[in-house]
């Protein structure tokens, strides 16, 4: 496999992809002309487009750009899982025994020679990489930062920053480890966080156990070093022969969390290292804003040797992820969060965290379950969270690459609730609902195009 050096410029499918762009204006503002595909239009690629980058919507041979094909020895391709087999352009660039490269693939070259920083984990890995971006930016340090959201205090999910240098030998950068379809064991870390080992992806993994074992194969590839490199949350149960720093709730962690409380609406809490506490308010709301926070701070004070203190209002200003406990309205009388939660035990974190902030009101939820095997594989799960909602609105599954399988439905998840009155509506019907209903606390969960709900409903509110 060449380097990234030995490329003059790059080709994506799937270019409006969150980490497939990152990566695209990464290439962009070293150089490299850059283009590529995508199915639809979306506010990613119009921001790309406005960078002068080449986009097509077209799938058809014909609509490869002319300069990819002249100089198609020195173009990297880089494609998307979500691309279907048949796609044409992948078939001809295959048929040409061009290498196509997944996202993961290419942050492993680009990571080669740089001190990575990875976040792993079935949630968590978004917002925790992105407030390790966040604090080095306030400290200004030098990095690079690929993230799978639009960071709330950049705007943008690739953040560089020149800033000064690290006591590392070479520049930081900071990636998402992401375990579907194994991508994360392209990566070989100089340090990583793993937030959460929760089952997920058992299209590919089929059991419980051969998915946690992606993760202890991809710690083990945490490279070794004199500092502590590797951080792992306390609550996952975690091979003792893996060297770890811990973080969480429980005493008995390197980096302990306790004296929770909340003033105001923001959650205030102490970390506790060596003896030594210092006190720290969250920039975001919810227990598990409060554990990606403790993650970050384990890893900058323990393995980039950053004072506690010095960290104290890097956290406290983090404005978070776009979509991820997002304030889209709120109002002494309504509120309205948009969340990306599309797994169970998401669900779970992002409802009870509501409940705390908001404990004598009504909460309503609209769900849209993402993928049909994940709706398979924890219909049950996803019931008995939903249940937790005072009521409930669920919209058909988002296949994204998934073809249905019989049977298996938003309906389905219903059928196995214990609390009645869930309901599968339509968008539009929903909003017809909201603008009847206006419900005082209203989430938005889910994973695929939910969040074109997201403007009519503030429109609506407004």
């Amino acid at each position: 496999m060449k380097a990234i050096h030995q490329y003059t410029q790059a080709y994506f499918l799937g270019i409006g992809g969150i980490g497939m762009s990152a990566i695209c204006r990464y290439f962009h503002e070293i150089g490299m002309k850059v283009g590529g595909y995508d199915k639809t239009e979306t506010s990613l690629t119009r921001e790309l487009s406005e960078l002068g980058i080449e986009i097509t919507f077209n799938e058809n041979i014909e609509a490869i750009p002319q300069w990819v094909i002249d100089k198609i020895e020195e173009t990297l391709f880089v494609i998307t899982p979500a691309i279907p087999k048949e796609h044409p352009q992948k078939c001809w660039l295959e048929e040409k025994q061009m290498n196509l490269l997944k996202r993961a693939e290419v942050l492993g070259l680009i990571t080669q020679n740089s001190t990575c920083l990875a976040v792993a984990g079935t949630h968590g890995k978004t917002t925790t990489s992105t407030l390790l971006a966040h604090i080095l930016h306030e400290l200004n340090w030098e990095f690079s930062a690929f993230l799978g959201g639009i960071s709330s205090n950049f705007n943008s999910n690739y953040i560089k920053n020149s800033g000064k240098s690290a006591d590392t030998s070479t520049p930081i950068v900071i990636v998402e480890a992401d375990e579907f379809d194994r991508s994360f064991h392209k990566l070989f870390p100089n340090a990583a966080i793993i937030t959460a080992i929760d089952a997920d992806h058992l299209d590919i993994y089929e059991t419980k156990e051969a998915f946690e074992e992606a993760f202890h194969i991809f710690a083990r590839q945490v490279q070794k070093s004199d500092r502590n490199s590797l951080f792992v949350n306390q609550d996952l149960n975690w091979p003792k022969e893996l060297t770890t720093q811990t973080y969480g709730f429980a005493a008995n962690s390197d980096y302990a969390i306790g004296n929770i409380q909340i003033k105001e609406g923001s959650y205030h809490f102490e970390i506790t290292n060596q003896q030594k506490s210092f006190a720290f308010k969250a920039g975001l709301p919810g227990y598990h804003n409060v554990l990606n926070a403790g993650a970050a701070i384990a890893l900058c004070n323990s393995y980039l040797n950053i004072p506690l203190a010095d960290l104290v209002k890097p956290i406290a200003n983090f404005k978070g992820v776009k979509r991820r406990f997002e304030y889209l309205v709120n109002q002494p009388m309504a509120v309205v969060i948009d969340d990306y939660a599309h797994h169970p035990e998401e669900l779970n974190m992002i409802i009870n965290s509501v409940k705390d902030l908001y404990p004598e009101k009504k909460i309503t939820g609209v769900f849209q379950p993402h993928l049909f095997s994940r709706t398979q594989d924890f219909a049950q799960e996803f019931a008995q969270s939903l249940e937790q909602l005072d009521k409930l609105y669920l919209l058909e599954i988002y296949p994204a690459r998934e073809k249905p399988i019989p049977g298996i439905t938003s309906s389905y998840i219903v059928s196995l609730m214990q609390k009645e009155g869930a309901q599968v509506i339509s968008k539009e019907a929903f909003l017809d609902v909201v603008r009847f209903e206006k419900p005082e606390v209203l989430l938005i969960l889910g994973a695929g195009d939910i969040d074109t709900l997201r403007q009519p409903l503030i429109e609506i509110y407004e």
